[in-house]
């Protein structure tokens, strides 16, 4: 029998926290998934670790691509090859709290009309600190598509609403939204769209997709712990190009695939999402209205209102109050974090 929920988990060259990533995932306290890992030709010691954890336990599925296919074809890889209901990538370098998986899959039973469910998340660092906590900034439970869609467009890019009516822009050093991608999703509604691209932020079109096809449920509880460290692969490519070519290596052909193309297609992916829609014709041109104003915002890069507010204001492990705790909240971190 196909279990609920697949989980799947790509990796490539991931030693140093992979075997932690799994352990988190195992100790669940949600167990009718399947957890797909795919090692993208790694060449350190992440297939014998992976090998190990699936020698264990009969949820492991592992796999090794005989090539470095890329980040982009490798998560759409462990989805192809998932049997559940509902979805959910997992990053090898995060944690996951124990009841994740649990809530979300209880939101989704709860409410049919939401498509996506995660957590608020925590930033840690490479011994497992937190380092920022942030509540869920975005409108995504918002019942009417063109304000998820500006909240998630406005939001994800450092402009947010201010209490006056305008916009204020925050500093982007802290992680402004929660890792949708990194949510449970309804596997049937994740196939009606397009699957991850290989262009630099093709995973904010993915989640926009999704967005515009149903609403978020996020539970206001730090479940979801990101690690940001300087060797995670996005930070050590900081261009347009080099990241396209962590999620592609057919990117690097700079004949082919200039740096136009390469945000052309981001910009596309916006349009052809809002296309590809099931809305209303007035809904549809909302959204059209909203990209034009972002667009606009971009290219002139302005600030519309009023100065950033201090980010240790924002960001703090210690949040109204409440003390955001790895060790208290995840499988297997009980004496490997302060």
């Amino acid at each position: 029998m196909a279990p609920r929920l697949s989980v799947g988990l790509p990796v490539y060259n991931g030693e140093d926290y992979v075997g932690q990533s799994i352990e988190s995932l195992l100790g669940q306290t949600y167990d009718d998934f399947e957890l797909i890992i795919s090692d993208n030709a790694s060449t350190d010691a992440t297939g014998e670790i992976c090998r190990s954890y699936a020698s264990q336990d009969s949820r492991i599925r592992y796999v090794r691509q005989p090539r470095n296919i890329g980040l982009g074809p490798n998560h759409n890889f462990v989805f192809c090859e998932s049997r559940g209901e509902l979805f959910k990538w997992a990053a090898c370098d995060d944690l996951y709290a124990r009841d994740l998986l649990r809530r979300c899959v209880e939101a989704l039973d709860a409410h049919p009309e939401v498509v996506l469910a995660h957590a608020w998340e925590a930033v840690i660092d490479e011994s497992g600190t937190v380092t920022q906590a942030l509540e869920y900034p975005l409108a995504t439970d918002s019942a009417s598509a063109p304000q998820r869609f500006r909240s998630f467009l406005f939001g994800s890019s450092g402009l947010f609403d201010s209490p006056d009516g305008g916009m204020i822009r925050l500093d982007n050093r802290g992680i402004l939204r929660s890792d949708d991608e990194y949510g449970v999703i309804r596997s049937d509604v994740l196939r009606q769209i397009s699957p991850l691209g290989s262009y630099q932020h093709s995973d904010m079109i993915l989640i926009c997709e999704l967005a515009l096809r149903g609403t978020f449920h996020i539970t206001p509880e730090w479940l979801y712990f990101r690690r940001e460290f300087p060797n995670r692969s996005f930070n050590t490519s900081p261009s347009v190009r080099g990241r396209s070519v962590i999620l592609d290596p057919a990117r690097a052909n700079r004949l082919r695939h200039s740096t136009a193309r390469l945000l052309g297609e981001y910009f596309w992916g916006y349009i052809s999402a809002i296309h590809r829609a099931p809305l209303s014709a007035a809904d549809r041109r909302e959204c059209y209205r909203q990209i034009a104003l972002w667009s606009v915002d971009r290219a002139a890069c302005r600030i519309v209102a009023k100065p950033v507010e201090p980010i240790d204001s924002l960001f703090s492990p210690l949040l109204n109050g409440r003390e955001v705790s790895v060790r208290a909240a995840v499988a297997g971190q009980e004496e490997l974090t302060r």
